[in-house]
This record gives structure tokens, sequence and C-alpha cells, in this order.
């Protein structure tokens, strides 16, 4: 009988305790904020929370330099437009693209590319590569960069002449081929009015006399 009445009041004890906690614990839970800080710093949390849900269902923005599964690259924007993706034009492949048309006969006004001016075959070789220039000679000189001197020339560079009848005023233009630096000549391609597409070296006479200077239309080498 007394062992009875020990277990009675020992569950008795065991379920006021469990009733007080669970009290507690509930009263703990619906306990109101009522501080200030603990109010917004609940709300910070809040938001980040929601954020990092939002970006995973989202499937993007990743903090700077974290990595995306899908692509192992960093979270970097990458940044493709057609003037990046096209490699840069080289002076070599201005040349070999022009050498082509060798012997092309030439004919006043024509712009290719069965027949050339000097002009027009300029502009013709240079639109291959995505350049426009104006198809007339004095037109030309202003466009592009300025070259300074022979030492600056490079192979690609527009060079001018003076016409027959006023050597200064300019009325032919052709493509530097090569630069010889220790000579202070350039050999170039161009339409001639006597042999169409032609080269020509800078040292000769007709060509020498009548050199007024150059214009660079790509990069920089």
């Amino acid at each position: 009988m007394f062992r009875q009445l020990s277990y009675i009041l020992l569950a008795t004890v065991v379920l006021l305790s469990c009733s007080t906690a669970r009290r507690g614990a509930q009263g703990q839970k619906q306990m109101p904020l009522t501080n200030p800080q603990e109010i917004a710093r609940s709300q910070q949390r809040a938001r980040q929370v929601t954020d990092s849900i939002n970006r995973v269902r989202s499937g993007g923005a990743r903090p700077n330099g974290a990595h995306s599964p899908a692509s192992g690259k960093t979270g970097a924007p990458s940044r493709t437009s057609s003037s990046q993706s096209t490699q840069k034009t080289s002076g070599d492949q201005v040349i070999a693209y022009a050498r082509k048309f060798l012997g092309t006969p030439y004919k006043l006004g024509a712009s290719g590319p069965s027949r050339f001016d000097c002009s027009g075959f300029t502009t013709y070789v240079f639109k291959h590569f995505g350049y426009t220039i104006t198809p007339f000679t004095g037109a030309q000189f202003k466009e592009g960069r300025p070259v300074h001197g022979y030492a600056d020339l490079q192979k690609g560079d527009l060079v001018f002449f003076g016409k027959r009848g006023s050597v200064r005023d300019i009325g032919h233009v052709g493509i530097v081929v090569s630069v010889d630096y220790n000579r202070g000549s350039f050999r170039f391609i161009h339409a001639s009015t006597s042999g169409g597409v032609v080269e020509s070296e800078s040292t000769q006479a007709y060509y020498m006399m009548r050199y007024i200077g150059a214009r660079r239309i790509l990069p920089d080498e």
C-alpha cells in the first residue's frame, strides 16, 4: 500500500513539472519583444533569411568571386561583344588580302573587285576587315591617326603622295607592306594608273619626291 502511494506521488510530481515547463516554454514564446534593438535585429535576420531563399529560388546572385556549379567560372559578369569576339586585325592580314588583287587593272572611280583606282582599292581592302574609310584620297588623309615619320610606320598604314602637277596636293594613296628602318624607306601596295595593283618602293624617284605623309587605321602594333 505504501509502495503504491509512493508511485502515485512520484507520477503527480512528474506531471506537474512537465506542465510547468510547458507553460513556461509557451510563455517564453509568446513574450513580445519590447527592446527596439532586439526588434531591429529580428527584422534584419528575417530579411536575410528571405533574401537567401529568393537567391536560391532564382538560381543567381552569388557573391563576387563565388563559383557557379554549372560553369565553374567566377561570378563576374562575362562581357561578349562583336568587337571583342573579333580578333584584332594585323598589318600582315591586310597585306595578305591586298596581295590577292595584284595585277587587277586600274580604272578611275572604280572600287573593285575587278578594277580599282587608288582610293577605291584601299577602301575595298579595309572594308573586308570591318573598317569604313571614305573612298576619296584627300578624305582618307584626314581619317585614322597621324604617323609622324618613317621611323613610326608599321605594316598596314596608309601612305599618301602628291599629284603630278602639284606635289603638295594629295593625289595618290597606298598601303605599307614593309618598312626598312635603317634606310628610312618603305614598300607599299597600291593601284597605279600604269600597272594596276602593284607593289612599289618609296625610294623610286617619282614617289620619293611626292611623299606627303601617312595615317594609321589599324591598332598600334
